[in-house]
């Protein structure tokens, strides 16, 4: 039996929302959880989109977090395709877009992150997408699947993690596909120029043409479809369609008018948070994507897109709003795939943070593991076809010792001794 004197309201469809009110009940909360989400879907997690589903392997069910069943057996109250258009917090409020008033005790916001837009001419032709939401993913998995079919071309603003998973997608398709990148190598704010080249040849030699050091400037088109992409050195690529994957941007809008307080550009922007995940209200918590931290381990406000951060932060935050002691203190985890190459990535590490990186395996055959250090401490660690090593990385992460660089480097040293 629900108690109705207590309500806890989350705002956001996603995993970390969707976590959050499965850990309520978990937990043994017996008042009302609200979960609103601003799209008609149930919560579903977002790297099948760019993974597994966009690449015609797995059912789109698969992105799902629980089954539409599981909402009501766990009294879990939904309301989809609804955006909170404001809060108000003297009142512990909400209103949602059809003007309805929801009352809350404890309020988490999971609204998550939005893609970044591409800022020129040409990009309201039909053919220009963006790969955030599960509508996109069924989108663009028809359009890779028509230009495989047809021998089109795709051209992809960015060669960050969506865009080099797109990619992958794509060729499997058979689409032709060109990345176009500001930087000299991809993943540049990610890892570095070090191992950049390695994606570079990856690519590649699955028939992916790059264009970097490069942006967008005009998309070209004739009634109303796109024709071809333009870049700031005068090059212009054929295109059939074009993917925007410049990033994203933390939802934040709704915090921000209600007054709570913000993290800098900086740190990421999004909602500021302490270690429990409670922003500068203490009714209010935020988790997810649109959550900058104060990592008790990393000593810095970080805001972490990826699916482990959802995944986890969404369960801390519920025990949070419950009044429990957490502390969120997570190593920043995310895996990618790419052709047949799999890879997991522990820690945070971007350039100008280290000052050496350690290659243990070989990066020719795309098996190794890269470390990050920074005065012989190791900052992160990305395992590339090699596996079960994770759990190891993160605890030399999290350890904060001086490490052998030449012992890390060598194969026959187990990685449990430089614990």
């Amino acid at each position: 039996m629900v108690d109705a004197h207590r309500t806890f309201v989350i705002v956001g469809g996603g995993l970390a929302g969707a976590k959050a009110a499965e850990t309520l009940r978990a937990e043994g909360f017996s008042g009302r959880v609200i979960l609103v989400g601003d799209e008609r879907d149930h919560p579903y997690e977002r790297p099948p989109l760019s993974k597994g589903y966009l690449a015609g392997k797995k059912e789109r069910d698969s992105a799902f977090v629980h089954e539409t069943a599981w909402y009501a057996g766990a009294d879990v109250e939904l309301h989809l395709g609804q955006p909170v258009t404001a809060i108000d917090r003297a009142a512990r409020s909400v209103q949602l877009g059809d003007n309805t008033v929801i009352h809350y005790d404890k309020l988490l916001l999971a609204t998550g992150a939005e893609p970044r837009r591409l800022d020129i001419p040409g990009t309201d032709l039909v053919g220009v997408h963006h790969l955030r939401r599960l509508a996109h993913a069924d989108r663009l998995r028809n359009v890779l699947a028509a230009l495989g079919r047809d021998n089109g071309h795709l051209v992809i603003a960015g060669a960050g993690w969506i865009g080099l998973e797109v990619a992958s997608a794509a060729r499997g398709y058979g689409a032709e596909v060109t990345v176009v990148e500001a930087e000299q190598t991809p993943l540049h704010q990610v890892i570095g120029p070090e191992l950049g080249q390695l994606f570079t040849d990856l690519h590649s030699a699955h028939g992916v043409r790059f264009h970097f050091g490069a942006r967008l400037t005009e998309i070209t088109g004739q009634d109303g479809l796109v024709l071809a992409a333009r870049t700031d050195d005068g090059e212009e690529h054929p295109a059939h369609d074009i993917l925007a994957a410049i990033g994203a941007a933390p939802r934040s809008a709704l915090a921000e008018a209600a007054g709570l307080a913000m993290a800098d550009r900086a740190h990421g922007g999004g909602i500021a948070v302490d270690a429990s995940l409670r922003t500068s209200d203490p009714h209010i918590f935020a988790a997810g994507d649109v959550a900058a931290v104060q990592h008790p381990l990393l000593g810095t406000r970080l805001r972490v897109e990826h699916w482990a951060n959802a995944l986890n932060a969404g369960p801390a935050a519920a025990r949070a709003m419950l009044g429990q002691e957490v502390s969120y203190d997570r190593v920043p985890y995310f895996f990618s795939d790419q052709y047949d190459l799999g890879l997991e990535y522990s820690g945070w590490a971007p350039p100008g943070s280290y000052d050496q990186v350690v290659i243990r395996g070989d990066t020719g055959k795309r098996e190794f593991i890269a470390f990050w250090l920074k005065d012989r401490k190791v900052l992160a660690g990305m395992n590339v076809n090699v596996w079960d090593v994770t759990e190891t990385v993160q605890q030399l992460i999290r350890t904060g010792a001086q490490i052998d660089p030449d012992a890390l480097a060598d194969p026959s040293v187990p990685l449990e001794s430089l614990l």
